[in-house]
């Protein structure tokens, strides 16, 4: 699918085949919907991390093609960013003692990596976005040298037409201009999957839409931009203006961004990819000649929608639909790609504790919260958690049959309504007792101090600042803290706030 590619640029037929692949591929999704083809229930998550690639210095490196060759894995990968790395781990099935396995995987698979790492100059740090990052860091000579980066690059420079505006008020106010999408490299993420049926993928679509402003607030470890203190999770907004297609007219006449939140509550899978088609044009009109979708079905096989699943893959939803192939049989997913990366590998597993439970038994609920929350409040919400962080307040419905909506502080939420639900949540996937009791401790412990990556970040730096350190000096040296507990591995509501010797 990629010789016309490399060959060089994209006919105006190549979009008009593209276009009609495209729509072969909905029907072809929405006949196996119809027939009921898809896999069973297996209970099956799957996780990845993006990373960062960090000198002793505090500073990125731009070296992921020699540490990849060094760790030598097909669990770790390219990112964007010639500073990125991704690692996947291969997908379990949510029962019994799963969290603590996951999280014994990963630390495992890091400390290798980050051992790997060290013996180039560079280590690896899970954060949201690195706070030593600088605007030269992240220009299209520093994307990673892999073909598909360059041509998405390429593409959408192409519909945008001019520079990329980069504009986020914070603390501080930021703007800048950018040539490239390299500055999206900056965000590094956890995506946590979730394979679903049919019949169940709306309802944990809309729970997952629900909550994604709550896990921005209790997981904010993005807090820091080019020098500047922005929001406290700088990644939306960032993520959103560096991949936005859309010159200002087009804005203003409201065409969507490629990175959205959504409009609405949906009924079933196939809305989402059928908006994916209908709202954006393709970036990578590649088409898959070998294969036609509906003829596949009507001998029985099971088509690829290659075509589909590439287009959907440049709509970057916060939560994203995914239809997928396994030996032979289709299966949808729920992509939620929230959370940043880090701040420990107890953190994340934390995080996905509490996502995993909380979907579950919203998904679950008589009365589901999307039925009493208005969309266009749950993303009110979800800009509120950005901006503020475990500070935050956000609306929500009451409890009982009273009816209507509260604000309410995140923190209370958490741990009045929504911790009793997640370990619900995880007693009904099964989860052994003491992983659900450690792990979702971990989210009360962050409410019950108020502490997040975001927050130790602040308020570290504003430490290094105090002891008369520059801005940049205070940056690197947050930067080193925070990769030395990090490694550590304990929790990030137990860190100390500043620098050994400081005191708290």
């Amino acid at each position: 699918m990629g010789e016309k590619v490399v060959a060089g640029g994209f006919e105006l037929s190549d979009r008009h085949e593209y276009r009609r692949k495209l729509q072969q591929c909905l029907a072809g999704l929405g006949r196996l919907l119809d027939e009921q083809r898809f896999d069973r229930p297996k209970n099956l998550m799957g996780l990845e991390i993006e990373l960062n690639l960090v000198g002793s210095d505090g500073l990125p490196r731009m070296m992921n093609a020699e540490v990849l060759e060094r760790i030598a894995s097909q669990d770790f990968q390219t990112e964007l960013g010639m500073f990125n790395l991704e690692v996947n781990i291969v997908p379990h099935r949510l029962s019994g003692r799963v969290l603590d396995q996951l999280a014994e995987e990963l630390r495992t698979g890091l400390a290798y990596a980050h051992r790997k790492a060290d013996e180039v100059g560079a280590g690896i740090v899970m954060i949201g976005i690195l706070p030593t990052l600088a605007q030269d860091d992240l220009v299209s000579a520093n994307l990673s040298d892999v073909r598909r980066y360059t041509m998405l690059n390429e593409q959408i420079v192409t519909a945008r037409g001019e520079a990329f505006e980069l504009d986020i008020d914070g603390v501080e106010h930021l703007t800048c201009t950018s040539a490239s999408i390299a500055p999206e490299a900056a965000c590094t993420s956890v995506q946590l999957h979730l394979q679903v049926t049919p019949g169940r993928f709306a309802d944990v679509w809309n729970a997952a839409q629900a909550v994604a402003a709550i896990q921005i607030a209790v997981g904010a470890n993005s807090p820091f931009l080019f020098g500047k203190e922005l929001w406290r999770e700088s990644r939306p907004p960032l993520f959103q203006q560096a991949t936005d297609t859309r010159p200002p007219e087009l804005q203003a006449q409201g065409v969507r961004p490629r990175t959205w939140f959504g409009e609405r509550w949906v009924s079933s899978a196939y809305e989402l990819f059928e908006e994916n088609l209908r709202y954006f044009p393709a970036l990578l009109p590649i088409c898959d000649d070998e294969e036609d979708p509906l003829r596949v079905i009507d001998e029985g096989g099971v088509p690829g929608l290659q075509e589909l699943v590439l287009h959907n893959g440049t709509v970057y939803r916060w939560n994203r639909p995914v239809y997928s192939v396994a030996d032979g049989v289709p299966h949808l997913r729920v992509e939620n790609r929230v959370l940043p990366a880090g701040p420990t590998v107890t953190d994340v597993i934390a995080n996905a504790a509490f996502y995993y439970g909380l979907v579950r038994a919203l998904s679950e609920e008589s009365r589901p919260v999307w039925t009493r929350l208005p969309f266009a409040t749950a993303a009110e919400n979800f800009d509120t958690a950005c901006r503020q962080g475990i500070e935050a307040t956000v609306q929500w419905p009451r409890p009982g049959r009273s009816g209507g909506i509260a604000e309410v502080p995140v923190v209370t939420l958490v741990r009045d309504e929504l911790l009793p639900l997640a370990a619900a949540g995880l007693d009904a996937w099964g989860i052994e007792p003491a992983d659900r009791d450690l792990y979702l401790g971990v989210i009360e412990e962050r409410c019950r101090r108020r502490v997040n990556g975001a927050s130790w970040q602040a308020d570290t730096f504003h430490r290094a600042l105090d002891a008369g350190l520059g801005r940049d000096s205070a940056f690197a040296a947050t930067t080193r803290r925070y990769s030395e507990l990090m490694h550590l591995g304990e929790p990030v509501h137990t860190w100390p706030v500043g620098f050994p010797g400081q005191g708290r």
